[in-house]
């Protein structure tokens, strides 16, 4: 903007501000939303800095894109479970798309948060920071049971024990990584053609219920 004017921008009317922000978005066909909202934002705390005024630099409104979820069918869902070679990995793509849960809960998933008795899963300070419970299927219950018989987990569901960790690192929970990759892996073995991440099976798992 001062290479534009020639000048500092707090030496700028409102109307030659204006000017340059239509500019901005006239220069390209496409430009940045990102990129002209933080030139309004960095023009404000400017002139907030300075001790001017800034009341008439609003943000124009901007169309957001819109675009449809990623969504598979249940044969492909299936494919992905039929494609796992861990038991760990199948039960995780088990419950993401089963319960419909985020990568943070299902990571957060402690042994005490399984009911199978009453059938039913709790999820602990979920988006929102609440609590809630989500039914468990007669499928995931035998696959659980089967899982935790053979892995031995201590106290998260999805974790390494004790002696397997590395030193430095606050809990046993698996990583943010560690889940996208599996969901990841999945999908190419079952060479899925869609782009899946950990949120399509919670999206799938809304569309078919």
């Amino acid at each position: 903007m001062s290479l534009h004017f020639g000048k500092i921008p707090t030496e700028l009317d409102p109307e030659q501000i204006h000017d340059h922000l239509f500019y901005l978005q006239k220069k390209s066909r496409s430009p940045s939303q990102s990129y002209f909202k933080h030139t309004v934002y960095g023009l404000r705390f400017l002139l907030k800095s300075e001790g001017l005024s800034y009341d008439f630099l609003s943000l124009p409104e901007i169309k957001k894109e819109k675009k449809l979820p990623v969504v598979l069918s249940k044969q492909e869902v299936w494919q992905m479970l039929s494609c796992c070679k861990l038991l760990k990995h199948k039960i995780l793509i088990g419950l993401l798309y089963g319960c419909g849960l985020r990568c943070l809960e299902v990571r957060n998933l402690r042994l005490c948060d399984l009911d199978f008795y009453r059938k039913q899963l709790k999820v602990v300070q979920g988006k929102g920071k609440k609590d809630r419970y989500l039914p468990l299927s007669e499928h995931l219950i035998r696959g659980l049971k089967k899982y935790i018989e053979a892995e031995k987990p201590e106290d998260f569901l999805f974790g390494e024990p004790r002696a397997n960790r590395a030193g430095g690192e606050f809990d046993s929970r698996y990583s943010q990584r560690g889940v996208q990759w599996a969901v990841k892996q999945a999908s190419k073995t079952a060479k899925i053609l869609k782009e899946v991440s950990v949120h399509t099976l919670r999206h799938s798992f809304a569309t078919h219920l």
